[in-house]
């Protein structure tokens, strides 16, 4: 039996040809079907999350220029740009990829960002934002935790960043930089051109400032702000011949690796920005000036402190009164406010404002700083103003401007203004100006070192370093009037006085009496000691030895000085 088999029609080779370009055509539009799908899903991640476009239209970091360093008169480091971990999460990324729960990993986050909560985290990732930093300048521990969580939508900068390697130390000076890469305070912002000017990097920005005499003053006014539990406090070092700050000082502090973490009020600088009544640390310039203008002519000549003075209907008290006749060295000894109204009250207005226009006390202080407040110069000067400027009351200065002052009595009477730049030891800056003669300068020096050996300020007199200085003690002035429960205790000195070399000012805002002072807070209880503890820490520092057989000779003001007649037995 044969079977037969129906044989199909071979196919032509057209028909072979058509069938091959349909399926080229099928897989041609399967392929343009795969693209299309993927140019879809980009355009939805760029035009509609903004991915990746945002991103590079607004970096989330400014780049820093490159900035030089600044370093103390020694060399050492004070501030430099460094490369740290910055890290941020794309929220619009996070939601596009649906690949993590945004609550579990805004708990991850709060447990290693607890800066934050977790419903902080969870808002922010389910937020239409293209970019939220989560930590700037991060540890590589925290990064290398974050990194462990695989969560592609975290992204980990290395960007420039500005370190202050001594923390706190001299915030105030050094200042710090904005995210922008430009200095917002201190040096950082005055010569912010400088230390970015490509010309120049290699060379570091070298201060006046000797880190440690700054370290110095600091410890010492941390102390004594906490012992008498004052507002807030500050202390200069200035070299009197140069006008350089060896350390400048205000209390409370800040740190600018972390100025997040501070209180506002502590980025003010109370050495140039703010302003005090400064009370009988005025007592000598006015003398000095008395003596320059031939009021007073003799040390020995005596005024009446035997009763109050009175001026119209207001009295001027003393606060030690002696009630008796006082010379010109007791006056400054017993911080004699009346002798001190009767001294200006023969100077009269034109002479008293001369000085302290000589002096800068008009002016904003003479400092690189912008942070330079305006003294509270009297609108009228009528008598009485005359005779409390005398001493320290009716006219407001920072404490730079009174340190320049000091500096000008006793270097030979010639002003300065002061720098924070180092300077060679020949430097003299324009603006200097004589203000006293040398002979009435070298007067001053013996005056007010009698001050800390027999007066006011024996608590200063640091052995070996012949400090010389002046007390002064004012109630602080607020909202327009005096708050006779608040004052301000100000030490104004110099060492050593035989060659004066430095000026300090150290003040305490606000400070309270304890057990130890019974009871007082004033300048030569609280703040005198202080100015002693600086001078011993920081003269070996500064190549001034302790010399306890080398002192000025003061046997002719001390004979000068009243004793009382000893008693009969």
């Amino acid at each position: 039996m044969i079977t037969r088999f129906k044989s199909k029609k071979a196919l032509s080779s057209t028909d072979i040809l058509t069938n091959s370009h349909i399926r080229l055509m099928v897989l041609l539009i399967i392929f343009c079907f795969g693209i299309a799908g993927v140019i879809a899903k980009l355009v939805w991640l760029v035009f509609i999350t903004g991915w990746g476009v945002e991103e590079r239209r607004h970096p989330p970091v400014a780049p820093l220029q490159a900035r030089a360093d600044i370093v103390d008169r020694n060399g050492r480091t004070l501030a430099r740009t460094i490369d740290v971990w910055s890290i941020g999460i794309h929220p619009r990324t996070l939601q596009a990829n649906h690949i993590s729960d945004p609550d579990i990993l805004a708990a991850n986050l709060a447990a290693l960002l607890p800066e934050r909560t977790a419903d902080e985290y969870r808002k922010i990732l389910r937020s239409n934002r293209s970019f939220v930093f989560l930590r700037r300048h991060a540890s590589p521990e925290l990064v290398r935790a974050l990194n462990m969580l695989g969560e592609p939508a975290i992204d980990f900068l290395h960007e420039p960043s500005r370190l202050y390697p001594e923390g706190t130390l001299c915030a105030h000076v050094i200042g710090w930089i904005g995210e922008d890469g430009h200095g917002q305070s201190g040096m950082e912002f005055s010569f912010d051109k400088e230390l970015t000017d490509p010309k120049r990097q290699s060379e570091p920005l070298a201060l006046s400032i000797d880190i440690r005499v700054q370290a110095a003053v600091e410890k010492s006014l941390a102390a004594a702000m906490q012992k008498y539990s004052a507002e807030g406090a500050s202390a200069i070092v200035l070299d009197v011949d140069t006008g350089e700050v060896l350390a400048m000082a205000s209390l409370p502090n800040f740190n600018p690796n972390d100025r997040s973490s501070s209180d506002p009020t502590a980025f003010d600088n109370k050495a140039t920005l703010s302003v005090y009544e400064l009370g009988s640390t005025f007592k000598p310039l006015t003398m000095a000036t008395a003596l320059q203008d031939g009021v007073v002519t003799s040390l020995a000549k005596r005024y009446d402190a035997t009763e109050p003075l009175a001026v119209g209907r207001f009295h001027i008290h003393d606060e030690h009164a002696q009630k008796r006749w006082l010379d010109v060295p007791e006056t400054l000894v017993h911080s004699s406010n009346i002798v001190t109204a009767r001294i200006a009250d023969e100077l009269g207005p034109e002479r008293m404002q001369a000085m302290f226009r000589n002096l800068n006390f008009d002016h904003r202080p003479a400092i690189e700083l912008a942070a330079k407040g305006r003294p509270i110069w009297p609108a009228y000067w009528a008598r009485t103003t005359v005779m409390t400027t005398g001493y320290g009351h009716g006219i407001a200065v920072t404490p730079l401007h009174l340190t320049s002052a000091y500096a000008a009595l006793v270097n030979g009477g010639v002003w300065r203004p002061a720098t924070l730049l180092k300077r060679n030891p020949d430097y003299r800056p324009d603006g200097s100006r004589q203000i006293i003669s040398g002979q009435n300068s070298a007067t001053m020096r013996r005056l007010l070192r009698l001050v800390v050996t027999d007066g006011t300020g024996r608590k200063a007199n640091a052995p070996g370093f012949r400090v010389g200085g002046k007390t002064g003690t004012a109630d602080k002035a607020e909202k327009g009037r005096y708050n006779h429960g608040a004052r301000i205790s100000t030490f104004a000195a110099a060492f050593p006085m035989d060659t004066p070399r430095y000026a300090i000012v150290a003040m305490l805002d606000n400070p309270q009496g304890i057990a130890e002072t019974g009871g007082y807070a004033t300048a030569g209880m609280v703040t005198a000691p202080m100015v002693g503890d600086i001078v011993q820490h920081i003269g070996p520092l500064l190549g001034v030895i302790p010399d306890p057989k080398r002192d000025l000779d003061l046997t002719d003001l001390r004979a000068l000085l009243w004793k009382p007649a000893a008693k009969k037995e």
